[in-house]
């Protein structure tokens, strides 16, 4: 980890993860990091069919998340520009082991090891969760035609794995904190109280850190 602040925003699809992240980034005036996914050319078919279609999409998403974070450290990080990301790069293992053969994965995971052993590492993680009702009411709000193709029960297990995957990244990175939020008690993008709510922990944990003058 850097001197300069690099917050990211992780959770399931649909939980809230891009306006939290650019709603920060207003209000701290960091630079924004969102995830490539509308132009992953795989998606479409990978959400109709799963076996067939997801080592070329899970292989899109590493690759054009290891440019954007290099870039990030290039052009904002080392020029002591702070960033909020509304993505973790670990999250490509979530799905992953989820969607990939054994055989596919474990190729997979030895790209990912060299693809990330020198990416800029986050300062502050924030987790959104929700229930299956929670993120199924707000995909279907934000309309992406893409995304009408989810399985629930492949939304719901998604939620697990992520749920299992950040506890398993908190006993491996003690030094990372991890904020967790319940979309399912929270609304901040229409509850201004439930986003100051989030920024009022947000910053007490960046005021533990030694880069509180950036605030």
């Amino acid at each position: 980890m850097g001197d300069t602040p690099f917050i990211t925003v992780e959770g399931p699809i649909g939980v809230g993860k891009t306006s939290l992240a650019k709603a920060i980034s207003e209000q701290f005036h960091f630079a924004l990091l969102k995830e490539i996914v509308d132009e992953n050319p795989f998606l479409g078919k990978f959400y109709e069919d799963i076996d067939e279609w997801s080592f070329q999409t899970e292989m899109f998403f590493l690759c054009n998340r290891f440019k954007q974070l290099g870039d990030i450290n290039t052009h904002y990080l080392s020029k002591n520009q702070s960033v909020v990301a509304d993505y973790h790069i670990f999250k490509n293992l979530i799905f992953a082991q989820r969607t990939l053969k054994d055989e596919e994965y474990q190729k997979y995971y030895k790209i990912y090891q060299i693809l990330t052993e020198d990416m800029p590492k986050p300062n502050v993680i924030i987790y959104l969760h929700a229930s299956l009702d929670t993120l199924l009411k707000r995909i279907e709000m934000r309309g992406r035609e893409i995304e009408k193709k989810i399985s629930p029960l492949y939304l719901e297990q998604l939620s697990l794995d992520y749920d299992e995957a950040i506890t398993s990244f908190e006993k491996m990175h003690p030094e990372i904190p991890v904020l967790r939020f319940n979309g399912d008690e929270m609304d901040f993008v229409k509850n201004q109280e439930d986003f100051n709510s989030i920024m009022e922990k947000l910053t007490l944990s960046l005021k533990q850190s030694s880069w509180t003058n950036t605030l």
